[in-house]
């Protein structure tokens, strides 16, 4: 199975990931994560700012369907934490995976800008930085996640989200 964490950044993807990767890989040894920072750095997808421009979006995004593909082929577990801004990923994932449960964790953008640093947001609304998802580059929400978590207020534990989110997907498909 593939759980398919979308969100901007900042969201809370990664952070929601790992502890669902942790709490899944505990009952079902064969379980991964993958994060598309990550894969963006083993790639060395992240070296230039047209790494970032749609096109280097798309060709990484394509490259995660395919390692997820290729792991279910293998009945290997993934929790993919990724931005997923195009939809016809999403679809092609439906397709072509044997199991595909999307989460789509929404933060208002408000909130998104106050969790920054400094260094994605702010210079980006100011001009400053290119190709940032939901500032210059379009974010379309979803169009049908097997569920939505709304990540708007501060947490510090998601052992509970992440235990929601696991319960949830083995039930659409056991």
């Amino acid at each position: 199975m593939v759980v398919w964490l979308i969100g901007l950044s900042r969201a809370g993807k990664t952070t929601i990931g790992r502890e669902l990767y942790e709490q899944w890989k505990a009952i079902e040894s064969n379980t991964v994560l993958i994060d598309g920072d990550e894969i963006r750095a083993i790639f060395q997808h992240d070296v230039d700012e047209n790494s970032y421009a749609l096109d280097g979006r798309r060709k990484n995004a394509d490259r995660i369907c395919q390692i997820c593909a290729w792991l279910d082929r293998q009945e290997i577990n993934v929790v993919c934490c990724i931005l997923s801004i195009f939809e016809e990923s999403r679809q092609w994932n439906r397709i072509n995976l044997s199991e595909y449960f999307e989460v789509y964790i929404e933060v208002a953008f408000d909130r998104l800008i106050d969790r920054d640093d400094g260094s994605l947001y702010s210079p980006a609304l100011k001009g400053k930085l290119k190709n940032v998802v939901n500032v210059d580059i379009p974010f379309h929400e979803p169009d049908n996640p097997d569920y939505i978590f709304n990540n708007s207020e501060p947490r510090e534990d998601f052992s509970v989200v992440a235990a929601e989110i696991l319960q949830r997907a083995k039930a659409k498909f056991r």
